[in-house]
């Protein structure tokens, strides 16, 4: 604790002309005589801190050390504060709350408006949709589980809408694509799984803890998607959909037709997810090889008029 009010205080005193013993004494909560030995203890470090007397009186650093050895600049902070914020809007970790306070503090206050106008400038939004009070407690829930290293139960709802309990060792929290998913070694399966947070309808930590394994999500999602078969698809879309088509395919995979049309050749993994893909894009695209999936979207569709008669 004593090294991070130190450090905390040298930061200060780097984006700061000056600061009062007084306000040091508040801000972390114990007596003046500590501030003055901390001070101190800086100084011996090698760290030249200045006292300065009166009624504008305080601690300060040199300005040929401030220059030599700034560490954050304002902008530096600016984009800092406002990346943690967004993050801290869906995980409500007290940590990082705790950071954001301390990186607001160290700001000087005559530069306040300067930090509120550049991070206006620059907004990263990372929201996910659908984030209800309910899954940001269950997303807190679970980083509480993968700090604490605690197995985990839970009731997950597979893409078949199939339910099963898995007890699993939960090693991380992955934001992707808006989403929230737990990254977990499971049990049930003796491997690594990815599991999606809005498909676990219950759970519960247990008291058991567990050794971390060595294997990452980077490690693990690697090796995946080396062994992924891939699918060469030609896709025929109206010229209706342009701007959508340049949203999510490639620039080299798109070839515009003398009728306008769009000719997209592109690979993609065998999954559900790319049905949903071709689907969204409704009455505007014919699927025009490989044959096989020209079939099952065929089906697909049969099945869907046949609701509808």
């Amino acid at each position: 604790m004593k090294i991070e009010r130190m450090l905390t205080i040298i930061v200060m005193l780097l984006n700061r002309n000056r600061v009062t013993a007084h306000e040091l004494s508040e801000k972390f909560e114990v007596s003046v005589r500590t501030i003055y030995r901390d001070i101190e203890t800086i100084n011996l470090a090698g760290i030249p801190i200045i006292s300065h007397s009166g009624n504008n009186g305080g601690f300060s650093i040199y300005e040929s050390y401030k220059l030599n050895h700034q560490v954050l600049t304002l902008n530096n902070m600016s984009s800092l504060l406002s990346t943690l914020k967004d993050i801290n809007a869906t995980v409500d970790d007290i940590e990082l709350e705790s950071s954001i306070e301390k990186l607001e503090n160290i700001v000087p206050k005559n530069k306040s408006d300067h930090l509120k106008l550049h991070m206006e400038q620059i907004i990263i939004d990372l929201h996910p949709y659908g984030n209800t009070p309910d899954q940001k407690a269950l997303v807190k829930a679970l980083r509480k589980a993968i700090t604490q290293t605690n197995l985990l139960t839970i009731d997950y709802r597979n893409y078949d809408n199939i339910v099963s309990s898995r007890q699993v060792e939960p090693m991380s929290l992955v934001f992707k694509n808006y989403t929230w998913y737990l990254f977990a070694y499971c049990l049930l399966k003796e491997d690594f799984r990815t599991f999606r947070v809005s498909r676990i309808s219950d759970f519960h930590i247990e008291n058991h803890s567990f050794e971390r394994r060595e294997k990452s999500y980077h490690e693990i999602t690697a090796s995946l998607n080396e062994q992924t078969a891939m699918t060469t698809i030609v896709l025929k879309i109206s010229p209706k959909m342009k701007s959508r088509v340049e949203d999510v395919f490639n620039k080299e995979d798109i070839t515009i037709l003398e009728t306008g049309e769009l000719l997209i050749e592109a690979s993609f993994p065998e999954k559900e997810w790319l049905f949903s893909l071709i689907f969204s894009f409704g009455e505007h695209i014919e699927v025009l090889a490989p044959k096989e999936l020209r079939q099952t979207i065929t089906s697909k569709l049969e099945l869907m008029t046949e609701k509808y008669r």
